[in-house]
């Protein structure tokens, strides 16, 4: 029998091994980075780069910001992205409080836990039509209010389970300890449970920030009114469809306007930088939260 030190795949790689996995990973990067570089660099370019490189600019000869100030002058752009910033903040911050506390209450011997999830695993198998999900919130009388971007997508079961298992991960000693001196399940849930679980906490809300940022179909089907739309569904109308948007140009009688295709990429970097300013500071938390939260119970 191979002993486990001798396995393949512990082995060190050879230089062409390396050679090759080096010449991978730079050929992914370049993949990724790419797409992004030529969105960023034909925002900042002018009529004449975009007629140079035939729509397709990596580096600007002229590099401007008019195409922002465009998009930033009529509001309409301004105003969705404080749409947008105010639906997920408070999304993910109503989302995670009910997450942690249904979490919390499934990782603990109550009256009626298996039962209540089996319900939530339930809904990561089934999930609910178009025309019910329309029906319950024209019920509830929110169409055209931002809660219908929020309660219908409140709580994700896989998140549940994730925070439930890194929950039951704690040591019981902790809690044990914790009621001997006194302590309710709320003190235990907020002086111990939370401060243990700072890396799956900020990896769940990571999970519903982006969520929350990127939905737009919630927006296009129950806010019928075009000045509520959120950032996700102006882009998806603007870039997209190639739609007006109205009062997002505002031009001199001398003044030439930005190309089109630098104002459309302006609005794609808008949408997509607040999520890529985000990403660095809860890396490090990704694989503590995740697997810890995967492989434990």
């Amino acid at each position: 029998m191979t002993s486990l030190a001798g396995a393949p795949w512990m082995e060190r790689p050879t230089v062409p091994e390396r050679l090759i996995k080096i010449l991978v990973l730079t050929l992914i990067f370049i993949m990724v980075i790419y797409p992004f570089v030529c969105v960023l660099a034909t925002s900042l370019a002018t009529e004449q780069d975009v007629i140079a490189n035939g729509g397709l600019v990596l580096w600007p000869q002229h590099p401007t910001l008019e195409a922002y100030n465009t998009i930033l002058q009529g509001g309409v752009i301004t105003h969705a992205v404080l749409v947008s910033v105010g639906v997920t903040v408070v999304g993910t911050l109503a989302s995670l409080c009910v997450s942690v506390a249904l979490a919390y209450g499934l990782s603990r011997p109550i009256v009626g836990r298996r039962g209540l999830l089996l319900c939530v695993l339930f809904t990561l198998f089934f999930f609910p039509g178009i025309i019910p999900n329309y029906l319950m919130v024209k019920q509830l009388g929110l169409l055209n209010n931002y809660a219908a971007l929020i309660i219908p997508v409140l709580v994700f079961g896989f998140n549940v389970i994730i925070l439930r298992q890194f929950f039951m991960g704690i040591p019981q000693e902790l809690v044990d300890s914790a009621r001997i001196d006194g302590a309710g399940d709320v003190s235990i849930l907020f002086r111990i449970i939370l401060p243990l679980s700072k890396a799956v906490l900020a990896v769940i809300s990571l999970f519903y920030a982006v969520g929350y940022w990127n939905n737009f179909f919630n927006a296009l089907l129950y806010l019928n009114d075009s000045s509520t739309w959120p950032l996700p569904l102006v882009l998806r109308l603007y870039v997209i469809q190639g739609a007006h948007l109205p009062g997002a140009m505002s031009f001199g009688v001398d003044s030439t306007p930005p190309p089109e295709q630098a104002i459309q990429m302006a609005v794609v970097v808008i949408a997509v930088v607040p999520i890529l300013l985000v990403y660095p500071f809860l890396q490090k938390y990704f694989t503590t939260g995740v697997l810890s939260g995967a492989i434990k119970g």
